[in-house]
């Protein structure tokens, strides 16, 4: 199977890198300081989600923006702590893409994706945090404004992702969607193609665009 695209955009965590260790420890410690309890998170998405809907979820309104400031600062601090590393794959397939042609979506923000990526030495030069948008995923939105971003016709991206919350965002925004069964079973994924991670795919730049295959 060829996909053929004019842009690739990218989960960050769970699709570039792994922080499943560092999320842990961090919500962890967060959910102590602020008596959250291992029921009040049952049944309540965290990946793919934004700190701020999370929070939302589990406390007052009136108590959300300084509890998502600490959990940021907890996780910041944490990638200066080795909380963050590569996942196979994505070197070597990020060096075969001009940088004008692929984007980093994510629903950390700024400062957090930033510190994450800069910790495995990832430069985009199109990146999209939950800072930017007003809804996030599984909202369109994000995956919209980093096609906008790179001037590309979003039903000419693809969008690869780890997590239920961010495919469902690619199809929203009539996007081509690739899943990398990393943080779920390839069979909870619902996408155009599920592979196991990054190193299951090989890219060809072209003089039309970008072509996406599976490896052998």
């Amino acid at each position: 199977m060829t996909i053929h695209a004019h842009a690739l955009l990218f989960d960050n965590d769970g699709t570039l890198v792994s922080s499943l260790a560092s999320v842990e420890r961090c919500w962890t410690r967060w959910a102590r300081e602020y008596g959250v309890s291992a029921e009040d998170f049952a049944g309540i998405a965290l990946h793919g989600r934004t700190a701020v809907e999370i929070v939302g979820d589990l406390l007052p309104a009136d108590r959300v923006a300084e509890a998502v400031a600490r959990v940021e600062r907890l996780e910041v601090d944490d990638v200066a702590d080795g909380g963050v590393e590569l996942l196979p794959g994505t070197r070597d397939l990020l060096d075969a893409l001009p940088a004008d042609r692929w984007a980093v979506v994510t629903s950390a923000t700024h400062r957090l994706a930033a510190a994450r990526l800069d910790a495995v030495g990832i430069s985009p030069k199109t990146l999209v945090t939950a800072d930017e948008v007003t809804r996030g995923k599984p909202h369109p939105e994000p995956y919209l404004l980093a096609a906008r971003q790179l001037g590309v016709d979003p039903a000419r991206c693809v969008v690869l992702e780890d997590a239920p919350a961010g495919l469902a965002a690619g199809r929203a925004a009539g996007m081509t969607t690739v899943a990398l069964a990393t943080t779920h079973r390839a069979d909870e994924l619902d996408a155009d193609l599920v592979v196991s991670d990054l190193s299951a795919l090989s890219v060809q730049v072209t003089a039309g665009g970008i072509d996406i295959s599976v490896r052998g």
